[in-house]
């Protein structure tokens, strides 16, 4: 490693204050939010016919509609949060940079 005595060694390591600064534990935690509040409600919508019934007469082997409907749901709530937290970081990292200019 290096001298303990040198000042120019960090108290954190660089990418822990990156992180902080770009707020990532915040996006990670709103883009989550938002993944599974769209797909509670979109299997919600689905499964409970809130738009009206189904006419569609599809068989859902093993699972059930209601088991292929969660697994969908969890893709989409995934997605969404990976989507929502990528987005919120680059505003972030634009902001930052508009902030060094």
């Amino acid at each position: 490693m290096g001298d303990p005595t040198d000042d120019r060694a960090p108290d954190r390591p660089p990418r822990a204050a990156m992180l902080e600064a770009l707020s990532v534990r915040r996006n990670v935690l709103a883009g989550l939010a938002a993944g599974v509040a769209l797909a509670l409600l979109v299997y919600l919508v689905r499964t409970f016919e809130l738009l009206g019934p189904n006419l569609e007469t599809r068989q859902y082997p093993l699972l059930g509609p209601e088991g292929y409907f969660l697994l969908l749901g969890f893709v989409l709530a995934s997605a969404t949060a990976i989507l929502v937290a990528t987005a919120l970081t680059v505003v972030s990292v634009v902001r930052l940079a508009r902030e060094e200019v």
